[in-house]
């Protein structure tokens, strides 16, 4: 099969698509012909050495979501027939041809999404929605601060936020405003030119915001404790700030706060069936509905991952960047 591997850590163009011999599904496990994958930002971590590879050996394959069709059943896998159409999360090797996955962490591809469109779905519905709704808790009446309303996550999040009938603001750059605000976000402050937390203050009449979704970390930390309304809670989901700062604890303590770091990858995968399952009841009637979507804005085809790389690390997308691995 071909597959992008890393073949040392560094720029883009560490990235290679090789012949590798093509996986077997394990018992319990499903052997997925991939459509399409995404770009994330752990993959750029991956990719420069910041984050381990979770399945070290002869070659290091990226990539945490897919779309595709199963192509073979592991012993004791009953959940999925051959030719199904699936989608879901994995902790890397989604950037090639094939992909395992245990069955019942495989979830059905919502109604009139196409396909390649679906591997825009995982990873970032799954984590705004796990981070907003399991663990901070948010619920309809209530207002959201988004980082990054943009991203992959944020345009998760917005639309997240409006289904629950929740408010939400959110950071972006300035020319990217619109397009969060055409998702449902009631507010795009321009993290360059405005101060987010008087901002924030002044949209909830000094109330302050219930729930804060941080992918920025560094001394945004600080400015999140700020904007907190009683008993509110920030949920840290990346870093691209970076992870030290000096921080006032003390600010939290008043407030009855809550701070909360996640991620998906790292998790065993009881939890990443958990919360798999747990989506696709809860969540994916919603695509159904067409009150979400997958938000993309642009497709790579699989010989073309240096350029998917270098385009989200000019920060140029809004939405979700879709690479095409089947022909």
């Amino acid at each position: 099969m071909r597959a992008v591997v890393i073949t040392k850590h560094g720029e883009p163009s560490v990235l290679k698509v090789v012949e590798l011999e093509q996986p077997r599904p394990k018992r319990g496990e499903i052997l997925v012909k991939v459509t399409a994958t995404s770009v994330n930002r752990a993959d750029l971590m991956q990719r420069m050495g910041l984050y381990p590879d979770p399945f070290p050996g002869a070659h290091e394959i990226p990539g945490l979501e897919f779309s595709g069709t199963v192509a073979e059943l592991g012993e004791g896998a009953k959940k999925w027939k051959v030719g199904d159409s699936v989608m879901g999360i994995v902790s890397g090797g989604a950037y090639a041809e094939f992909v395992t996955i245990p069955d019942a962490q495989a979830m059905r591809i919502p109604r009139d999404v196409p396909l390649a469109d679906a591997a825009a779905i995982p990873e970032v519905f799954i984590t705004a929605w796990d981070a907003l709704v399991l663990q901070a808790g948010l619920k309809a009446g209530q207002t959201a601060l988004v980082h990054a309303g943009a991203s992959g996550v944020g345009t998760a999040a917005i639309q997240i936020c409006r289904a629950i009938g929740a408010k939400v603001l959110v950071t972006c750059s300035a020319g990217k405003g619109d397009a969060c605000l055409a998702l449902g976000a009631e507010m795009a402050i321009d993290y360059r030119a405005q101060d987010f937390v008087a901002v924030c203050r002044q949209a909830t009449n000094g109330t302050g915001i219930d729930a804060v979704l941080d992918v920025i970390g560094g001394e945004y930390l600080n400015r999140n404790v700020a904007v907190l309304a009683q008993k509110g809670t920030i949920v840290q989901v990346g870093l691209m700030g970076g992870g030290s700062t000096s921080f006032n604890i003390g600010a939290m303590m008043p407030k009855r706060a809550r701070l909360i770091g996640t991620v998906l990858r790292p998790r065993p995968p009881e939890e990443k069936i958990a919360v798999s399952q747990a989506f696709a009841t809860e969540v994916l009637p919603r695509f159904d509905a067409g009150v979400l979507k997958p938000v993309i804005d642009k497709r790579f085809a699989l010989d073309q991952i240096v350029q998917a790389h270098q385009h989200m690390e000019a920060n140029a997308n809004i939405g979700k960047i879709v690479v095409t691995v089947a022909s």
